[in-house]
């Protein structure tokens, strides 16, 4: 299979150029030039396939060209290899945990699938890879840590100074090796655009081999259509309606689980619940995009004003905006309202649930409120200990601080401070 890129003036390439490029020439998002829909009898018979076995076969027609069957699934072996539960929050309401990998944060599986693919494609090439991600949050975390050691592979992250949870920080700047972090005076936005600048940098371009880890990557993105599939594996026997409700920042999560139900996974609508950064809630009641400087938000990871993967969700349904909004309902939320949800949420369930997820959960109760015999699963992105503070200061209640965490809280961090793109520009040219 082919990827195309969106703004429809590059050439079409292969699954392997698409991850090492990152982003397309004209700067356009790669897409796969067709989706086909899974045999009903794989959604019929889905309880008794294994985590890998559903994983494989949602993702072979797109990667089938350039990783070999045995290849893939020893890639999907190795990434896959923790849980996704389900967990009961009330009637009619559970989240999909997605934070049990070596971050603890959703986007561990798709940056290690990303990782071993490129590891895989850089066998025996002379040319060194440079990764270069923006992060709001997590990614820089989960990206460090897959690519960590990878042979071939450098990886420059980029943070916006002061914007992100301690922890989150510790995780990126405190591995050394071959990831180098890049505090950078603005927002992620700002960190968002000085990525893709550099993919637009003739200068570079002829120097190095740059790519991106962040979601606008095929296969950072792809991998996640797996936890909505996952999800319905353990909610089929329910027979209801089901709603996901997940929360967004950059949209490739929800847009990979439309990807999902394009393959036929029986799902009645998507919910994207933002914070108070609310580009695409507002789309979605004006029709108007208009993206705008980010706000900085207890739920960090979702400061995100002009969100990269839209553009594929409005690819997906053609631009045609009665259709998206028959899949697609986006509220947003602010800070005092994602504290109330975490609060109330731990009173009724002794569940703790972190900024993000009350996001979600939120934004799933506000669909419910007119859609009551729907089956709702809001995704839980990221373990609470990662936002301790506003956490523990939330629900009056001290967290136990995972081991996965622990390694990195007595490290020290290193980073170097930028403020512009030409000091980017600088440190790519000598590294």
């Amino acid at each position: 299979m082919n990827f195309y890129s969106l703004n429809k003036k590059a050439a079409n390439v292969s699954f392997k150029d698409a991850v090492i490029k990152g982003i397309a020439p004209d700067r356009g998002l790669y897409f796969p030039e067709s989706i086909s829909a899974l045999p009903a009898s794989f959604f019929e018979n889905i309880e008794k396939l294994s985590t890998t076995e559903i994983a494989f076969q949602a993702i072979h027609q797109f990667v089938n060209d350039d990783l070999p069957d045995a290849i893939l699934k020893n890639i999907l072996e190795e990434v896959l290899d923790f849980d996704f539960p389900i967990v009961e929050i009330e009637d009619n309401v559970v989240t999909l945990e997605l934070f049990h990998g070596p971050t603890m944060a959703f986007k561990d599986v798709g940056a290690r699938f990303m990782a071993r693919c490129l590891g895989y494609f850089s066998e025996n090439q002379n040319q060194e890879v440079t990764v270069l991600v923006a992060t709001s949050g997590d990614t820089g975390g989960a990206v460090a840590n897959g690519f960590l050691g990878v042979p071939g592979v450098k990886v420059v992250i980029l943070y916006p100074n002061g914007k992100v949870s301690d922890i989150q920080e510790r995780q990126l700047t405190t591995l050394g090796q071959n990831i180098t972090a890049l505090s950078v005076d603005g927002t992620f936005d700002d960190c968002q655009e000085m990525v893709k600048t550099a993919f637009l940098d003739d200068e570079l371009l002829e120097q190095m081999q740059l790519t991106s880890a962040n979601s606008i990557n095929v296969a950072r993105w792809l991998p996640q259509l797996f936890y909505f599939l996952l999800a319905y594996k353990q909610v089929k026997s329910k027979e209801k309606e089901i709603v996901f409700a997940v929360p967004s920042g950059n949209f490739g999560n929800i847009c990979a689980g439309m990807v999902a139900q394009r393959l036929g996974m029986p799902v009645k609508q998507f919910i994207a619940a933002t914070n108070v950064n609310d580009t695409v809630p507002e789309f979605m009641r004006t029709q108007s995009y208009n993206p705008k400087p980010s706000t900085a938000t207890i739920s960090n990871a979702m400061d995100v004003g002009d969100p990269s993967n839209f553009i594929r969700i409005r690819h997906l349904y053609q631009d045609d905006f009665e259709a998206l909004n028959e899949n697609l309902s986006s509220f947003a939320f602010t800070d005092k309202e994602t504290k109330k949800a975490m609060l109330d949420i731990y009173r009724q369930s002794q569940y703790i649930a972190d900024p993000h997820g009350a996001v979600g959960y939120l934004g799933l109760k506000k669909y419910q409120s007119a859609h009551p015999d729907t089956f709702g699963i809001f995704l839980e992105t990221a373990h609470p200990v990662k936002f301790l503070d506003v956490v523990e200061e939330t629900i009056g209640k001290s967290l136990e601080i995972p081991v996965q965490i622990q390694k990195v809280m007595d490290k020290e961090k290193k980073f170097i401070r930028i403020k512009k793109y030409a000091e980017l520009k600088t440190f790519l040219l000598r590294s």
